[in-house]
């Protein structure tokens, strides 16, 4: 039977969230049902309210979560009925290009539950990033759930996307291995979870820069070596910033977790010679760069965007839960405040003037 249950939906381009009474229709052929356990507070569920992602309102949103797994529908053979599960927005195929060359976390073929949640009066709503989970329960496909080892939901839960997109950036993306030099530009959620997987990696010198003194506090915490202001200063003060924390060379590893024209030029020219920059902040259709070529070619290495971190769930998730387990990775500092889920719309604000690293609704 369907169940009815409370989700927080967006209506309209720039309107307040609303907690109001969805349906979760029973798990037709590959599609799982989760009891959702907490769900973290994401820009990305931000930007879709916003408009910034499409304008298939009503939107479902929620995404960064993880739950039980309370019914599983016809040839589900991932995951069986309760198991705990963090929920992931790029379920392989297995059979695209990427896939069979043996590149799944590229895979070019990933899927969603087919069937729609719905406001009570049949309309369809469109779940963030496939998932939709500001919801007590929802409806994905067995393949976006990743068993892992059954731990503290508000924490593991944040793997789901900005954390995981953080580690994955540096450790995946970035290759960051132990002795290199990495600067990461940006010390909100993602930029800190760079800062953490680079130290995981052993990064010798970690270099935070950011506009914001507070952000610049919790990146210490995270493992930053170095910490830099950047307010005010020009792209040359920034590169040079980092070229004094570096032996006069820049960084082998550059991270921009900002995603803007003007950061990204920051990380190209704060980088060694032959070193890599990545990208894993998320720019807006609108933004142009404007590099000279010859810089490019001169300069030589690698210039790299990072999707979900690179990462591979099956693979990545259950290996970072145990090191949070085992005490040698620092997750739990991501969760700045547990909430509940009608206070979703007080958590964008808070992060809006970045309070929080991460607010977590727990249900």
């Amino acid at each position: 039977m369907p169940q009815t249950v409370k989700g927080v939906i967006s209506r309209s381009k720039g309107a307040p969230v609303e907690l109001t009474d969805i349906v979760i229709p029973d798990p037709g052929p590959g599609e799982v049902v989760v009891d959702v356990k907490s769900c973290g507070v994401c820009h990305t569920d931000f930007h879709y309210r916003e408009g910034g992602i499409s304008d298939d309102y009503p939107f479902l949103l929620g995404h960064e979560s993880a739950g039980i797994v309370s019914e599983v529908g016809e040839g589900v053979t991932e995951v069986a009925v309760g198991d705990f599960v963090i929920l992931n927005w790029r379920a392989i195929c297995g059979d695209c290009r990427a896939c069979k060359r043996g590149e799944p976390w590229y895979c070019f073929d990933t899927h969603n539950a087919s069937q729609k949640m719905t406001l009570p009066d049949g309309t369809e709503l469109e779940a963030a990033l496939g998932i939709g989970s500001f919801a007590e329960k929802t409806l994905v496909a067995a393949g976006q759930c990743t068993k892992v080892p059954e731990a503290d939901p508000a924490v593991v839960g944040l793997l789901g996307c900005g954390m995981m997109a953080g580690i994955g950036a540096a450790i995946n993306t970035g290759e960051v291995t132990r002795g290199k030099t990495v600067a990461v530009i940006g010390a909100g959620g993602v930029g800190c979870a760079a800062i953490a997987g680079s130290a995981l990696a052993g990064a010798n010198t970690i270099i935070a820069l950011d506009i914001d003194e507070k952000k610049l506090s919790w990146a210490s915490d995270f493992g930053a070596t170095h910490t830099v202001s950047t307010k005010g200063m020009s792209e040359d003060e920034v590169v040079a910033a980092i070229q004094e924390r570096t032996g006069g060379f820049g960084a082998d590893v550059v991270i921009d977790a900002v995603g803007l024209p003007a950061t990204w030029r920051q990380a190209f020219y704060g980088r060694d010679l032959a070193g890599t920059v990545v990208l894993v902040g998320v720019p807006t259709p609108e933004m142009e760069l404007t590099v000279p070529l010859l810089d490019v070619f001169g300069r030589g290495g690698k210039l790299k965007s990072s999707w979900y971190g690179d990462c591979l769930p099956d693979r990545d998730f259950p290996m970072l839960v145990d090191l949070y387990q085992q005490g040698r990775f620092p997750l739990e500092k991501f969760v700045s405040e547990r909430i509940g889920i009608g206070d979703v719309e007080s958590a964008f604000e808070k992060m809006a003037k970045g309070q929080v690293l991460r607010s977590v609704v727990e249900l």
